[in-house]
């Protein structure tokens, strides 16, 4: 179970003898003695669900209702009372109690009761969450009928009903973070959590702290327990994109997580167990890492386990129609242009082109083409390629005394130079991630062919 519960209660007996039984219970208890206990409490331990007595010795359940509406609506809240009447219930649930059930209580009961508060809350946030990203929009990461997509699409529908780990490979802007939402949402744990995280994005050190959170004191600014990403996912997934720029300091401890679901905090020595599934992406050859030595081989292999390639938008250019005419409908959408339509002469240029940022960048193209359109209708004027006509400006010349590190810097350099400092141009043209491009320019200090484009 492991859900946890903050017991909020003035009578020390009482509050002792709730959170005993509760843990009984399965339930992970934390505890606090007043109103104004709570608020630092929930920020420390971030329950799943709040156990309050109605008067509090510092103040009514209604201020702690009042509290976590300005700060977390999510946690839902119990509230207990001497006091029971019709009157004050319906007030109870007015101001946002999920429950309002009278003392004395029996164990059993109030256990269950709060599982069924639980699986109601979840189920309405989940109801929510899915209504608003289907009017937004749907995101299929199958669109096309071409073998390569088709062939994609059978196997991820078996990979769906595993709860291992899964690798997606696959190049920059093929949607490898689409795909791995959509194998969560048809997965047995879509009613958990899905936590998303690009390795690249962050130092080693917030990295670690981000994954495993940390305690209180466990370096310079740690001011309270932090919770890392890997325990909030407990029962659900988590994505890690980008798995191939992860730092070899941390890789060890992904691996103990992925193979003994086992994990330490920041400053702690005791292990905490944790239950998730972990969906890891990269556009590098992670097997090529493995064998030189960037990335360790026996990571490697309990994440290549169960592996899926999404091909590039180049093996599936007669998919290009049905993709571009789904994009626009979502772009329509978003800008609120409405109807947008594209030329043949438009649809033949987008078909013979070679798509090195792949979808991403074919949303992009046409996103400027609509915004540069006066009525709607996008024309073979309106195709902008990102990197048309560049390759040829970038050739780098051959130097024996430079080493494969200055080599890179010196490539690196030209390539941002010849696309004015267009980081996304740029990334696409080297095909690696924003990410990781921002990563290598910080370390080579590549600064001064940056710059900024609005």
């Amino acid at each position: 179970m492991n859900e946890r519960v903050l017991v909020v209660e003035t009578n020390p007996l009482l509050l002792d003898f709730l959170a005993d039984g509760l843990s009984a219970r399965g339930y992970v208890v934390f505890k606090a003695h007043s109103l104004h206990g709570s608020f630092p409490e929930i920020q420390k331990s971030q329950p799943h669900i709040i156990l309050a007595d109605y008067q509090l010795r510092d103040g009514k359940a209604f201020s702690l209702i009042a509290w976590l509406k300005e700060h977390d609506i999510r946690i839902p809240i119990v509230v207990l009372t001497d006091h029971a009447s019709v009157e004050l219930g319906v007030e109870a649930i007015k101001q946002g109690a999920e429950r309002f059930i009278p003392k004395p209580v029996d164990l059993e009961f109030l256990a269950s009761e709060l599982r069924r508060t639980l699986d109601s809350c979840r189920h309405l946030q989940r109801d929510i969450a899915s209504k608003l990203e289907k009017i937004r929009y749907e995101r299929d990461p199958f669109l096309g009928n071409s073998p390569a997509i088709q062939a994609l699409k059978k196997t991820a529908l078996r990979f769906a009903r595993s709860n291992g780990t899964l690798l997606l490979e696959g190049e920059t802007g093929t949607g490898k973070g689409v795909l791995a939402r959509w194998l969560f949402k048809m997965g047995s744990r879509s009613r958990e959590a899905f936590i998303d995280l690009n390795c690249a994005a962050l130092s080693r050190d917030l990295l670690e702290s981000e994954l495993f959170g940390h305690k209180k004191g466990s370096f310079t600014g740690a001011m309270s327990d932090k919770i890392g990403l890997v325990e909030a996912a407990d029962h659900g997934t988590l994505f890690l994109d980008e798995i191939g720029e992860l730092d070899p300091q941390i890789q060890p401890k992904i691996l103990k997580v992925v193979e003994d679901k086992l994990f330490y905090r920041l400053g702690e020595v005791s292990e905490r167990k944790v239950d998730v599934q972990i969906i890891a992406a990269t556009h590098r050859d992670l097997k090529s890492q493995a064998e030189n030595g960037t990335f360790r081989k026996d990571l490697y292999f309990r994440v290549s386990a169960l592996q899926m390639r999404i091909p590039p938008l180049r093996e599936r250019l007669e998919d290009i129609p049905i993709i571009t005419d789904r994009l626009l409908e979502q772009l329509g959408k978003d800008m609120q242009r409405f109807p947008l339509s594209i030329s043949d002469r438009a649809r033949v240029a987008l078909q013979q082109y070679s798509w090195p940022g792949n979808i991403r960048e074919l949303r992009n193209v046409l996103e400027r083409a609509v915004l540069l359109s006066e009525d709607g209708v996008i024309d073979r004027t309106g195709i902008e390629f990102e990197s048309v006509g560049r390759a040829e400006s970038s050739a780098i010349t051959i130097d024996k005394g430079l080493t494969l590190e200055q080599m890179e810097k010196r490539y690196i350099a030209q390539v941002l130079e010849s696309e004015n400092g267009n980081v996304t141009r740029a990334s696409n043209r080297l095909g690696i991630s924003r990410s990781s491009l921002y990563l290598k320019i910080r370390e080579a200090r590549i600064v001064e062919c940056i710059k900024r484009v609005s």
